[in-house]
């Protein structure tokens, strides 16, 4: 039974070890916690059509297209509060990266490898949020779609399941069109200028643009209907997200969470320029629109992460090949070395609780979340007991619908519910420009938690009837004078 710990099976494990240790941290994404209040919410009350959580869209509907995904989340929540939510997000975050594993080529060493840069590189927006579960459905399509493609395995019937799967899920659910869509124009882009080495049939191509069709009538099977696939197309079209929120704006590339990105864009580059074998049309099309996307918007790195990691190996082990640097590891294990693997899979293993228990230290944990939630601020609104309608930073929205329930938000993450005027006018009052009086009177908002910095902070220190009711590094709560 030791013998069968080879050097393979420990690299294995200690790769999905160590990903699942890089996934783990502490959970401050204001995001997460408007989701973690939807779940109470639906378990609690009911499913929800019309906003429950803000003053300035209350009743107003509301496509709540992450309501499964919150459901689980809060599951996760309850069963292990702030441990439960690492789990939820490192252990997706591995399952997922076990996909990208399966669809990658070479030996042990190197898909090891490339699954470390293609974590790295996927990891800086990896949250508890309904997002990680469509990073891991993102990786079921791609891996569909490979086998369907490098493998001759058709498992296409599966598709259609997934995206109605998803479609209950998280609004990502369009990546998966994005994938398949791909997929389809490489594949007649080859059939057209490479008809003699192309891979798959028109046949087959035909198939691919069933199961879109067929897909797209399984994401109707959820509570909205024909109204959830009209979600992605509102999100996109709000033009504050792309002017204001960071990560649907283009990567910041002197933050060193961005260079796993480029080290993998510039692997890829120098991979496929040195690998004699070609890169298919279908790579190429996942690949640079996937680019794009990342490149316009940095919420879609993950989405390259998943596409470039398993083309990466694919010309990586081509050029180790050509060179005669590809080796195989030992396929029989003396008792000797089995127990070596042995003490270094407990090692390793060691390692990633210590790393995983460290995040949810309550001392850590609390620390963590002052440093980036208004948690003193809270603690003060609720202890002053402030009365009347509330001016909130956006940023902190979502912190505040589960941690300040007694008062509803004026804003938090739900952008497709806001919507791009609203949203605006929001962002002009925040920065204190123009017009920033006349929205807090049109609310008639009595007080506003804010960025300390914030130029609305500024501005309220200069008036007259608002006084500084509580004040630290990291937040201010104006209140305004009778």
């Amino acid at each position: 039974m030791l013998r069968r710990l080879t050097i393979e099976r420990t690299t294995i494990f200690i790769l999905f070890m160590l990903v699942f240790a890089l996934a783990s941290r502490v959970p401050v994404d204001t995001d997460t916690w408007w989701h973690l209040r939807s779940g109470d919410y639906m378990l609690n009350t009911g499913f929800i059509t019309t906003d429950p959580f803000s003053y300035t869209m209350q009743g107003a509907p509301w496509i709540n297209h992450s309501w499964g995904a919150q459901i689980i989340l809060y599951g996760f929540w309850q069963l292990g509060g702030m441990t439960g939510l690492v789990i939820y997000m490192a252990g997706l975050a591995t399952l997922g990266m076990f996909f990208i594993y399966r669809m990658c080529e070479g030996n042990v060493y190197l898909r090891a490898f490339v699954i470390i840069i293609g974590a790295a590189t996927a990891a800086v927006f990896w949250s508890p949020r309904p997002q990680m579960l469509s990073f891991l459905c993102s990786t079921i399509a791609l891996y569909l779609l490979f086998s369907f493609k490098y493998r001759q395995k058709d498992r296409l019937w599966l598709y259609p399941v997934l995206m109605a799967i998803w479609g209950n899920l998280h609004a990502g659910f369009a990546i998966g069109f994005i994938l398949l869509g791909g997929m389809i124009a490489g594949e007649i882009i080859d059939k057209v200028l490479n008809p003699s080495s192309s891979v798959l049939t028109w046949g087959q191509i035909q198939k691919l643009i069933l199961v879109g069709i067929v897909s797209v009538a399984a994401l109707v099977i959820n509570p909205y209907g024909v109204q959830i696939l009209t979600v992605p197309f509102q999100t996109i079209g709000i033009g504050a997200l792309r002017n204001f929120i960071q990560e649907w704006n283009s990567p910041n590339f002197q933050g060193r969470e961005t260079w796993p990105f480029v080290f993998m864009v510039i692997a890829l580059l120098g991979a496929v320029g040195a690998s004699k074998r070609r890169l298919d049309w279908t790579s190429f099309v996942l690949v640079s629109g996937t680019i794009f996307m990342a490149l316009l918007a940095g919420r879609n790195i993950s989405v390259f992460a998943v596409v470039a990691t398993p083309v990466l190996t694919f010309h990586l082990y081509d050029v180790l090949t050509q060179r005669g640097w590809a080796f195989q590891p030992m396929r029989r294990t003396t008792t000797r070395m089995a127990v070596i693997n042995l003490l270094l899979l407990g090692l390793i293993l060691f390692a990633s609780i210590i790393k995983t228990a460290s995040v949810v230290l309550p001392t850590i944990v609390q620390t963590t979340m002052e440093s980036a939630l208004p948690v003193k601020a809270v603690t003060y609104i609720r202890e002053a007991q402030l009365q009347g309608a509330q001016f909130n930073s956006y940023n902190w929205g979502g912190y505040l619908v589960y941690a300040l329930r007694e008062h509803p938000v004026f804003v938090d993450g739900r952008t497709d519910l806001y919507g791009d005027e609203f949203l605006t006018q929001y962002l002009q009052t925040a920065i204190g420009g123009d017009g920033w009086r006349e929205t807090l009177e049109q609310y008639d908002i009595q007080w506003v938690l804010i960025e300390t910095n914030s130029g609305l902070a500024r501005r309220l220190r200069d008036e007259a009837n608002w006084r500084t009711a509580y004040e630290d590094d990291l937040a201010v709560v104006f209140v305004r004078e009778a």
